[in-house]
């Protein structure tokens, strides 16, 4: 720390000039800095010139960077969500800026993948330069603090004052180390980072390709660091969809990660994993390489990790692509067995994977397994969470189309396929209650999340269940049709669902959470409940469903339109 003091004194020299958001933060900032936790500074050799020589660090710390949970469900660019570091020639560091939902999945390698001090210093390409030292002087002390800097705004998600230390710790790196000196890879590297992850994927792919021509002049094509560097750049191809250059950066990465970190290194296992996502996007055979990823993490211990877990999901879930239903049930097993193992069934990791393998199983035809497994996972959820939240309705429409299926299948026992249909009913329209309430904020009723208001998230799949419950309900009405004589008939529900789906459609309040996903359930919704009208009812007698049809057939005209 007293070396670390001595480098910031120099910041009392006369400094370069940033722009002038930048050199007021700067000097605001300054006193009250502490190193990154990744930046690793031996104390200085005492001179009397201005230029310290500082022994450089030999331990690579963990990426940080994006492996191969670049890809996520969720919504939303979270910049600020992980920074990590790896040294890049004697003390550059490379921000690894890791975004858990630019393309989606939380599933980084984490502890686990930390390269051990015994791996690194065995690694070719991560020895000590000759005269053991590198150079600090005015420029390299302001690189550090605007890279720290730029770190700590991008948490705050000051994204524009970020971006501006970015910048200007690139400048520092050129002036202090020299145009070609791997420390300005870095740099580059971080202002890539931080432009993929804002999206501006020409930019980022720029920067990394100059980093990466730095990197392989200084260390040459097959050193660990211009691995790293691939791989960065085969991620912002992926997510540009320009798969075959991202294949290419996947398998350069792949040869250089098995010849420094082995075969069995779980960051080896990482790059092989989207090689084989890639691959996949392309029409070509994968699952062999998916499968030998979820194996190194086997042997590496983690088997049980949400890395692992989310690799088994994503296999499981190509094998069903590939109707190869037989298989992804295995693989869905394990994950249940696994996550049984390691947290219980009070847990909502735990319900998801068991909801996950009752679709397969409703595909394969084990109903009866499949709901009772659908049924615990209501029971769960309604302990974890309450009977009235969102994923308790998507629950109930799961569980009610599954309790339909079964009604067809007992179709020949009418009182059975009755009592079938009434209590389908039953769930159907508890799940719309839940939703209704969640979308409308029904206050005295609802349990109420993030002390009583309803996030977007919520109303957005509070929507697409309160969809997926009216085609189920419209379904529902149309078996106990026709299991009633035609003097029996009774239009009124399925005009009910189609209405509240109109409805739904047109309130100001779920209007803008219109997603392409989510045109696409209403799209199915209306049109399913329209072919029900139109194939069950005598339409040419019922004005009030003639004006719904002509309103449905609109608005799946709209949709189809604006998602073309």
């Amino acid at each position: 720390m007293a070396g670390y003091r001595r480098v910031l004194h120099l910041c009392r020299l006369p400094q370069f000039q940033p722009p002038a958001a930048l050199s007021s933060s700067t000097s605001a900032a300054t006193p009250h800095l502490s190193p990154p936790t990744s930046l690793l500074l031996t104390p200085s050799c005492p001179s009397a010139s201005s230029t310290h020589c500082v022994k450089p660090p030999v331990r690579i710390l963990p990426s940080g960077l994006a492996r191969d949970g670049f890809f996520s469900r969720r919504c939303g660019l979270k910049l600020y969500a992980r920074i990590g570091a790896v040294l890049v020639g004697q003390a550059a560091i490379f921000l690894g800026l890791c975004n858990d939902s630019a393309l989606a999945q939380n599933d980084l390698v984490g502890q686990g993948a930390t390269r051990n001090e015994q791996t690194e210093e065995s690694a070719t390409g991560l020895q000590r330069i000759e005269d053991g030292s590198v150079i600090s002087n005015e420029h390299t002390v302001k690189w550090r603090i605007f890279t720290d800097n730029a770190r700590d705004f991008l948490l705050k998600r000051n994204i524009d004052e970020a971006e501006k230390f970015f910048q200007a710790a690139l400048h520092e790196a050129k002036e202090g180390f020299g145009l070609r000196d791997p420390h300005v890879a870095s740099a580059l590297n971080n202002l890539a980072e931080f432009y993929r992850l804002k999206k501006q994927y020409e930019k980022a792919e720029l920067l990394y390709l100059e980093a990466i021509e730095i990197l392989e002049e200084s260390f040459g094509s097959h050193d660990i660091r211009v691995g790293t560097a691939l791989h960065s750049l085969g991620i912002c191809y992926h997510l540009q969809h320009k798969f075959a250059l991202a294949q290419t950066c996947y398998e350069r990465a792949l040869k250089i990660e098995g010849r420094v970190m082995g075969v069995g290194h779980p960051e080896y296992a990482s790059t092989m994993y989207l090689l084989g996502k890639v691959l996949s996007q392309q029409g070509k055979d994968a699952e062999a390489l998916i499968e030998e990823s979820i194996s190194i993490l086997e042997e590496s211990g983690l088997g049980e990790s949400p890395t692992c877990i989310q690799r088994m999901r994503y296999l499981s879930t190509e094998l069903i692509k590939l109707n190869r239903l037989a298989e992804a049930e295995n693989w869905q097993r394990k994950i249940l067995h696994n996550l049984e193992l390691s947290k219980g069934w009070d847990s909502l990791d735990t319900t998801n994977a068991a909801e996950l393998l009752t679709l397969t199983l409703q595909t394969m035809g084990k109903l009866k397994e499949s709901e009772e497994l659908l049924e615990r996972c209501l029971e769960t959820r309604k302990k974890i969470l309450s009977e009235d939240h969102f994923q308790v309705a998507v629950t109930l429409v799961h569980l009610a189309r599954l309790t339909m299926l079964n009604f067809i299948s007992d179709k020949e026992d009418g009182d059975l396929a009755r009592s079938k249909l009434v209590r389908a009913r039953l769930l159907v329209n508890d799940s719309i209650r839940i939703a209704e309430g969640i979308l409308y904020d029904s206050r005295k009723d609802l349990n109420k999340l993030n002390n009583g208001r309803t996030t977007d998230r919520d109303k957005i799949a509070a929507t697409t269940a309160l969809l997926q419950a009216l085609e189920v309900a419209g379904l529902l009405e149309s078996g106990m049709m026709s299991m009633l004589p035609p003097g029996e008939k009774d239009l009124y529900p399925v005009e009910l669902a189609l209405n509240k789906c109109i409805s739904l459609h047109k309130e100001p309040c779920t209007r803008k959470f219109t997603s392409k996903a989510l045109k696409n359930e209403y799209i199915r919704c209306l049109r399913r409940l329209t072919g029900i009208v139109q194939s069950d009812f005598t339409v040419s007698e019922a004005l009030t469903l003639q004006g719904l049809l002509a309103e449905a057939q609109q608005i799946i005209e709209e949709l189809v339109e604006e998602s073309n």
